[in-house]
């Protein structure tokens, strides 16, 4: 059989090196540690990249899915924490990134009724490896919360105007991972009140009457998190994003705080 041509290892005249290259959008069934039913079965959705030094034409498409396909049926956080390092190996780089991001799902409970209903939350995993150096994992989830503004309320007599908003959360670990839920809790636990999907009549008047106890700016929803954060000494970094989806503005109310911790 004739040897077929290898157009990626041909030589490239720019000068130029590429950052990241590589393949996105792949959807792969993963595992993921569950705190409350140990594991649960969900699909992420992949990337995964390499650099590339100037003097080559292409890097090598399939050795990505390749190196993702090599861990069977089913992806898991011990096996995705290995990959940038696999893909150093299998495609000779220096630099390694992946990124799997997926819905996490979690069951709660109504406030008053306890009527179940069914919660999901986006949470992304972002691995880089680079040779020679440690390498690095960051967690990152999306929160929705309810927020009631302080300054609606001063300024009415029997009301005031409150909206939902996303609180977008990354960590870095100092030491054993944090459980996805208790992050979640940590979150919803700095708003004026969590979100449910399913709430009946005294839900309804428990979640209005709690969010109207319980103002705040979004400045206020970022500082709590960061008090929050800094108190559980579990992390050596994080970024912490609110942004409120105002219901009497024609804009969105947003804000960030983000820290590296010793």
């Amino acid at each position: 059989m004739k040897e077929l041509k290898d157009m990626q290892n041909e030589p490239d005249a720019r000068r130029i090196s590429i950052d990241r290259v590589g393949v996105r959008d792949i959807r792969f069934p993963i595992v993921i540690s569950d705190k409350e039913e140990r594991t649960q079965s969900t699909v992420a959705t992949v990337a995964l990249m390499v650099d590339l030094p100037e003097q080559y034409k292409g890097t090598h498409m399939s050795r990505f899915v390749e190196a993702l396909h090599e861990h069977k049926r089913y992806l898991d956080v011990h096996t995705a924490v290995r990959l940038p390092s696999r893909l150093l190996t299998k495609l000779n780089a220096q630099r390694a990134h992946v990124e799997i991001e997926f819905p996490f799902f979690r069951m709660k409970k109504a406030p008053v009724t306890g009527k179940p209903g069914m919660m999901d939350y986006d949470v992304r995993y972002e691995i880089d490896a680079e040779r020679g150096k440690a390498g690095s994992f960051t967690l990152t989830i999306k929160v929705p919360v309810t927020t009631l503004c302080p300054c609606s309320k001063a300024m009415s007599k029997q009301s005031a105007h409150n909206q939902r908003g996303i609180v977008t959360y990354s960590v870095r670990f100092s030491g054993e991972p944090v459980w996805i839920e208790d992050l979640i809790d940590l979150i919803e636990d700095c708003a004026s009140c969590q979100l449910y999907s399913l709430l009946k009549r005294p839900d309804e008047k428990f979640v209005t009457d709690h969010a109207y106890e319980h103002p705040v700016f979004v400045e206020d929803l970022v500082r709590n998190v960061a008090v929050a954060t800094e108190r559980y000494k579990a992390f050596s970094w994080y970024r912490v994003e609110a942004e409120n989806f105002e219901s009497i503005h024609n804009h969105n109310a947003y804000a960030l705080v983000e820290r590296t911790l010793n």
